[in-house]
Formats: C-alpha cells, structure tokens, sequence
C-alpha cells in the first residue's frame, strides 16, 4: 500500500488475522494509516489479511518482532494478541496468563525499544467479573470470576506501570460482546473453534453446526437466559483507531467501556436470528458454563466522551444480525476460497 492511503504511517496490528484484528486493519487503511498484520495465524485467517502486510511471528517471540519494528517503523501499535475462551481458561489458566500477559509484556518492551509512544490494547467486561450495579461503569471495583478476565486485569495494571515508569501511553479499549460482520462483506467471524453466540446460532440455521447450546435458563434475568451487550465490530474497529489518533495526538492514556448500554437476552438473540433467517435456530438448553455472570451491560458515556457520540452507529441488534447472517450465508465461505 503506497501513496495518500498510507499517509500517516505504519501501525503494527497483533492478532491483525484475526475477528477484531482484520476489522480493525480494514479502519485503519481507510484512515490513512498502513496495517502491518503481526500473526501466528493459529486462530487468525490468511484470507482476513487485506489492507497491508503480513509478518508472521508469535506474540511471546521477542525477536522476531523486534525485527518487525525495524522493518516497518510503525508509529502506534493495536495489540488483539491474545487468547479469549473463557472455558478454556478455566481449564487451562497456566496457558492465559502466559500469552495475554506475558506477550503483553513482550510488545510493550518492543515499545519501548523502537521508541513507539502509543498503544491501543483489546481489554475486556471480564475484567468486572459479576458486578451488582448495571450499567457497569469504568469505575466498577475489577473482580474477575475466570483466568481470562483475571489475565486482562493483569494487562491493564502493566499497562499503568508502563505508563508511569516509561511514558509508554496507552488507551485500554474493554469489550463488551463483538458481534456482527463488515458492512462490505469482505471479512467476518470464521473460526474452526467457535464460542460466540450469533456465528454458532446462524450457523447452526444454515446446518453446519449443530444444534446451539444455551449454558442455563435459570439466571435471574427476564427470560431466564444470560443477558450481554453486544457490540457492532465495526463500531469496535472505529473506537480503535480513534483511540490511536488521540494518542498519537498527544492525548493521555485511559480506559473505556465499549459497549451499548442496552442488553439482549440469548433468547433475544435467538430471535433476531430467526427474523433475519427466516426460520428458528435449532437449539438445546444444558447447564451453566462455569465462570459466566448473569449480566454484563455497559455503561457507554465515558467512551462516547472520549471517542464519540456516534461511536455505536452499528450496534443494533438488528444490523448486527444483518451484517452477520450475510456474511455467514454467502461471505464467509466466497472469501476464504478467494483469498486463501
């Protein structure tokens, strides 16, 4: 990517292959910037990676992204690196604190090293365990329930350190639950492993999957299924790089929620699916998953303070489905075969 388009440097993007991560290189090309893509890809698709190179390397590999930063002179950094499955961590806490909090700490020093004075960092609501007070503001006391929440925790006290000891400034973005597809239909979620709610329900529709598992219908929720705020991932993609402009801008570090404010229940959910699809999605009902709350719901004021007031434009349930059942009823499957 030359010219007016990559006007405004390079930005290393880790985990850029993956979900967030290729939404997110897709904004930052669009804004003028030139995504350096840093992938293991065992998670992350070749395909997904589209609006600049590829450098594979793994997170916790100091050297070889150290040569990365010497090649490319990135200016900002978005670190997506990361593993995500809260069951997974529950089984497994050994291998979460190692790569989210460790790599962490391998990019941070890479920072420091080749003097990039800004990072934007994928943090998470499961930082707040299963707090009494919804919405969940930012001040919200941290107590995380699982491995996965408590290895992001983690990340964020570096990220204060590192702040304080260096001046490497940072903005620690905390989802909510990313959901939906690119409007263009040139990228969405497509993992062998799948967790999330809206690819496992409209897959299970379109029969590649099978039937959805709802973890508990007792939770002390309207309908008796967990309630989450879900989150446009192009609206995700847009917070990130506003957040990297007003690092770069000379803005001080911070945190924020990205969410809605507004929860849907997974029957809800299931519902939207069925109205975009035409038909139900076949499912089941076992029980709880251990390590998830009722509720998660944000409290969306502070990061539409910092990042916008149109920072959510997307996130309705509805153009979240939308957005979704279109890529997973043609796009997923066309892009994988065209690009690889």
């Amino acid at each position: 990517m030359t010219g007016v388009r990559a006007a405004r440097g390079a930005v290393l993007v880790t985990g850029g292959a993956g979900y967030v991560g290729s939404h997110a290189c897709k904004a930052l090309a669009a804004a003028g910037y030139r995504p350096v893509t840093y992938d293991n890809l065992s998670i992350g698709n070749r395909w997904a990676v589209r609006w600049g190179p590829l450098e594979r390397g793994d997170i916790l590999d100091a050297s070889r992204l150290g040569e990365v930063f010497k090649a490319h002179r990135p200016v900002g950094a978005m670190h997506f690196a990361a593993l995500a499955l809260v069951g997974e961590s529950m089984r497994a806490p050994s291998l979460y604190f190692r790569t989210n909090v460790t790599g962490t700490q391998t990019l941070l020093d890479a920072c420091r090293a080749h003097d990039v004075p800004a990072v934007v960092v994928s943090s998470t609501c499961a930082i707040y365990g299963a707090p009494e007070r919804m919405p969940i503001a930012e001040d919200t006391p941290p107590r995380p329930i699982n491995p996965y929440g408590a290895s992001k925790l983690m990340v964020e006290r570096m990220l204060d350190d590192y702040d304080a000891a260096y001046g490497l400034r940072h903005m620690a973005l905390r989802y909510f639950n990313a959901a939906g597809a690119d409007p263009d239909g040139e990228i969405g979620e497509a993992r062998d492993v799948e967790t999330h709610l809206v690819p496992l329900a409209l897959e299970a529709v379109l029969g590649r999957r099978p039937p959805l598992e709802i973890f508990g219908e007792d939770y002390p929720t309207p309908d008796g299924t967990a309630v989450r705020d879900y989150v446009h991932v192009s609206d995700l993609a847009a917070a990130h790089v506003r957040a990297l402009d007003l690092l770069l801008a000379g803005a001080p570090s911070a945190k924020a929620n990205l969410g809605t404010g507004r929860g849907h229940s997974v029957r809800e959910v299931l519902d939207a699916a069925r109205a975009v699809a035409g038909r139900p999605v076949p499912h089941r009902v076992v029980g709880r998953r251990p390590g998830d709350p009722p509720r998660l719901v944000a409290d969306p004021a502070a990061a539409a303070a910092l990042l916008g007031q149109d920072l959510m434009a997307n996130s309705s349930l509805a153009r979240i489905m939308e957005t979704a059942w279109a890529w997973h009823a043609r796009g997923a499957r066309a892009a994988a075969a065209v690009h690889g």
